[in-house]
């Protein structure tokens, strides 16, 4: 941003504008907080919500707008798969860029284990001893849902994505299988950037190896449907490794926007522009949401369909984390102080709203409960309707949403207090930071 001649009042305050700008303060969060990704953490599980009681309910299924748009809403699992990319590939980005060696691999997944386990095995032990049945006495059957490794189970016992009151859960074990093969991914990143001579050119490696795998996903499609189709598949990481790469390419682009010389280069310019267009990119994501929303997106129950439709979903997917997520992710940290209120001009300048609205106490506060409020809902789903005698497919989405949201966010929130949190604390007793480049300070000089 070019400095300015003159210091106009700030409609918002009266106060006057500064009459020039740090550049490095329009350079993306890349440490700290990120408050704004913790808000769309929030509200995809919101959405997650909003799409398992409605399919329950039967009306995620009905024909119709309403229906499509409701069943639209599963799109949340591609923006949690994405922000796993943002910020767990940002270490190995940075060491990639810098040339240096990325993180402590066994101090990074025990931090994932501890992390992920500990609230699930609680919630998975409650399901298994409220609905497993005949096969609450199978060691197999238990140790399979303990490691999250049913859905590799390609001849399941249990009807749809799942384990009664865990059908959510294979999306987690996606997760989980990310987590433990980004150390060989990043790996092989880092070896193909090695073939740039500057950091511009190992950038540009990077975001073309993040193609590839993005590319990789569509691929494996092929042998889901061909020569017969295989739908457990469609609960396997391949299928969603583009996902997770979108969010690992603006982790590079946000790396890369620190380590470029001069104020006004182009990854600089590109991370400006992405963040100050938060209302355009939402648009966007807007465009693919409703296409979700279509039949060319596929059924609305977990339904693969065939592999054409399956190319488009995936693309779908793709599309609407990276537009929705890539705002946040490419925004500089927020000013000091409290957000600005919505209603004021301040919060509508340069795209400033999104930060106020992802920093929102009521988005902050499902973001820090975001992963028990997902663990929970089904378990909490399914004993409010035997509660009240509902059938599956019946009854009114309005009606279950309130009791269902309430329960599973006080559940989420005594989880998050009385084992995430112990958790994580207990944890960091057994390894210190992982290794790892840093971002270069302002006042050095970006490393070539």
């Amino acid at each position: 941003m070019a400095p300015t001649s003159s210091a106009p009042e700030d409609p918002a305050s009266g106060a006057p504008r500064p009459t020039s700008a740090d550049p490095t303060r329009l350079l993306p969060q890349v440490s700290g907080r990120h408050h704004s990704l913790d808000g769309i953490r929030g509200f995809a599980c919101l959405m997650v919500l909003v799409v398992h009681v409605s399919t329950e309910t039967g009306d995620a299924l009905a024909p119709g707008v309403l229906g499509g748009v409701l069943s639209a809403t599963a799109l949340a699992v591609p923006l949690f798969f994405a922000l796993s990319g943002v910020l767990l590939y940002r270490p190995w980005a940075r060491a990639a860029l810098d040339g240096t060696r990325g993180p402590n691999v066994p101090a990074y997944l025990w931090r994932r284990v501890m992390r992920v386990f500990p609230a699930y095995w609680v919630v998975a032990a409650t399901a298994l001893i409220l609905w497993a049945g005949e096969h609450r006495g199978s060691v197999v059957h238990w140790i399979e849902v303990m490691t999250l490794t049913f859905p590799f189970n390609t001849a399941p016992h249990w009807a749809g994505p799942g384990p009664e009151g865990l059908g959510q859960m294979w999306s987690l074990s996606v997760e989980v299988t990310f987590y433990l093969t980004l150390p060989l991914f990043a790996a092989v990143l880092h070896l193909w950037a090695r073939g740039g001579a500057t950091v511009h050119a190992r950038g540009r490696r990077l975001l073309l190896g993040l193609a590839g795998l993005a590319a990789l996903s569509f691929l494996a499609l092929i042998p889901q449907y061909l020569p017969e189709p295989a739908e457990h598949m469609h609960s396997w990481l391949p299928r969603c490794m583009g996902m997770f790469a979108v969010g690992m390419g603006l982790a590079v682009l946000s790396e890369w926007a620190w380590r470029e010389r001069g104020p006004d280069g182009p990854v600089r310019r590109f991370c400006r522009t992405i963040a100050g267009a938060p209302g355009l990119c939402w648009l966007v994501a807007g465009a693919f949401f409703l296409l979700e929303a279509t039949p060319a997106a596929g059924g609305r129950f977990f339904e693969p369909g065939n592999l054409w439709i399956s190319l488009v979903e995936n693309a779908t997917s793709i599309g609407f984390a990276l537009f929705l997520v890539a705002p946040a992710a490419l925004a500089p940290p927020p000013a000091p102080g409290p957000p600005p209120a919505l209603r004021t001009v301040r919060a509508w300048r340069d795209g400033a709203w999104l930060d106020a609205l992802m920093r929102h106490r009521v988005m902050v506060f499902f973001a820090r409960i975001s992963y028990g409020v997902f663990l929970w809902q089904f378990v909490v789903l399914y004993l409010w309707r035997d509660f009240t005698g509902q059938e599956v497919f019946t009854g009114s989405f309005w009606l279950d949403i309130i009791p269902v949201l309430a329960f599973s966010t006080l559940l989420g929130t005594l989880t998050f207090h009385g084992v995430e949190e112990p958790s994580r604390l207990w944890s960091r007793r057994f390894f210190v930071s992982g290794k790892g480049g840093r971002r270069p300070q302002p006042a050095g000089p970006p490393p070539r």
